[in-house]
């Protein structure tokens, strides 16, 4: 798979152009567009407004994210100075999540990114409202979150936590062997352990992992603390100076599960590298 179409969201905060500038530098030798997409809603017209004024809202929100969208690709160009990279605009009425699945579509996304804003909530602290939604929503497409503000720095070590029930066929870990070979980053496989013996069905997984990271530098550790998982991710981050933190995404699985434990709490408060969400194409 070759990474050709990048998607970006934007809200024009400081957190989105810098996930913005991030992507373009994990991807800073290859030749591909970024499409920055921003979606503006009629919320703020009142059910009480006429109908004219409703539609000078509108096309006062419109104006007004078409230039913002402008002032972006301008800065990133100025920032960057990258000819490898083309930058192009969408704008449109509605919600984030329609406007991501419909251009997934119609420009063949082989990657969405999002800059992480907190909001309140453990999930929502850990990820940002708006990633979580979209991980709920988008189910064909990686997902790459990249917490506040954060400065960039070269991708060394990769983390990809599994519970080797799904997620490790080489569909599914696609995008997480394209970054690392770009980056020439070795990948460290944690392993969260539910029970005491793996099923034949997780052994396969494994070696099928295994077999998928034949070409890529690679470690292999265990999660045996189950009740404090989060904080023994958070502590193997922080020891091996984990660049990136990678996991695949299934409804109602691990990732789901993860996430709506209260002790994620401990995470998110340090949640200090990207996130690399992978969408099970088992």
């Amino acid at each position: 798979m070759k990474i050709k179409n990048i998607l970006i969201a934007t809200d024009f905060s400081n957190e989105a152009y810098n996930a913005l500038y991030y992507a373009t530098q994990i991807f800073a030798e290859i030749q591909c567009t970024f499409y920055l997409v921003n979606a503006y809603d009629d919320i703020v017209v009142s059910a009480k407004n006429a109908l004219f004024t409703g539609q000078k809202v509108l096309k006062k929100l419109e104006a007004t994210s078409n230039e913002n969208l402008t002032k972006t690709v301008h800065k990133i160009i100025l920032d960057t100075a990258n000819d490898k990279h083309l930058f192009k605009t969408i704008s449109s009425k509605g919600s984030l999540s329609t406007l991501i699945s419909k251009t997934l579509v119609d420009y063949k996304i082989d990657l969405i990114v999002l800059g992480n804003k907190g909001k309140t909530g453990a999930k929502e602290l850990f990820m940002g409202s708006n990633t979580i939604q979209i991980a709920n929503t988008i189910t064909q497409c990686p997902i790459l979150a990249i917490p506040k503000e954060i400065s960039f720095k070269p991708i060394k070590e990769i983390a990809f936590v599994t519970d080797y029930k799904k997620g490790c066929t080489k569909s599914t870990l696609s995008m997480l062997l394209n970054i690392a070979a770009i980056a020439d980053a070795s990948v460290a496989v944690l392993h969260i352990n539910e029970e005491e013996i793996m099923s034949p069905k997780q052994i396969s997984n494994q070696k099928l992992l295994d077999k998928c990271l034949l070409h890529i530098p690679r470690s292999y550790d265990e999660i045996w603390n189950y009740a404090d998982k989060a904080n023994v991710i958070q502590d193997f981050i922080v020891e091996r100076e984990i660049n990136m933190l990678a996991m695949s995404y299934h409804r109602r699985r691990f990732f789901e599960r993860f996430l709506h434990e209260p002790v994620i709490m401990d995470l998110s408060i340090y949640a200090t590298v990207p996130f690399l969400i992978l969408p099970v194409q088992d």
